[in-house]
């Protein structure tokens, strides 16, 4: 079970092995906010451990029965929560391809910043996800900076996250000095 060390680990019940001999070689960033655009809320977790009461919020019963998962999120504060340990397949990606190659979930990490489309994410998560970057290539050697990506790159039309407020140059300037 590959873990980050720096993370809080809970347990979803939204994941599987992932194919036999499959070659993690993709980064997936996304973004999540439940409810939307709501922050510090238990939402995240609850969705991703099957836990989300559709009573709580009205946008819940839009979700209700869901079964997603990200390896990781990260919260506004900086704080990294896994859910998924990297060698086991999260269902983050949906129907999504990479040049060429469908089933991203199969090949992928997903990382979610809590987050929205528009509003800048803060400081503490992007110094939190260039160290986590650093943890996942170092162990996922495939996963180069060509090969790390936006979930609207993966599922164009379908997906628009990380969103336009995501500094793509600032995040990528941090993970090639690494």
């Amino acid at each position: 079970m590959v873990l980050y060390n720096q993370a809080i680990f809970t347990e979803s019940p939204h994941a599987d092995p992932r194919p036999d001999n499959t070659d993690v070689s993709l980064l997936v960033i996304h973004n999540i906010s439940l409810p939307p655009s709501q922050f510090g809320t238990p939402g995240i977790r609850e969705l991703f451990t099957g836990t989300l009461n559709p009573d709580e919020h009205p946008f819940y019963k839009e979700i209700a029965g869901l079964r997603v998962s990200a390896h990781c999120v990260i919260y506004r504060t900086g704080e990294v929560e896994q859910f998924v340990p990297f060698d086991q397949r999260a269902w983050h990606a949906g129907l999504s391809s990479f040049q060429g190659k469908s089933r991203c979930n199969d090949f992928s990490i997903g990382i979610e910043l809590e987050g929205t489309d528009t509003l800048p994410f803060t400081d503490a998560q992007y110094h939190a996800l260039g160290e986590l970057t650093d943890f996942i290539t170092k162990r996922y050697p495939r996963i180069t900076l060509g090969r790390i990506v936006g979930h609207n790159d993966i599922a164009p039309g379908r997906k628009t996250d990380p969103g336009e407020a995501f500094d793509w140059a600032r995040y990528r300037m941090r993970i090639s000095q690494a």
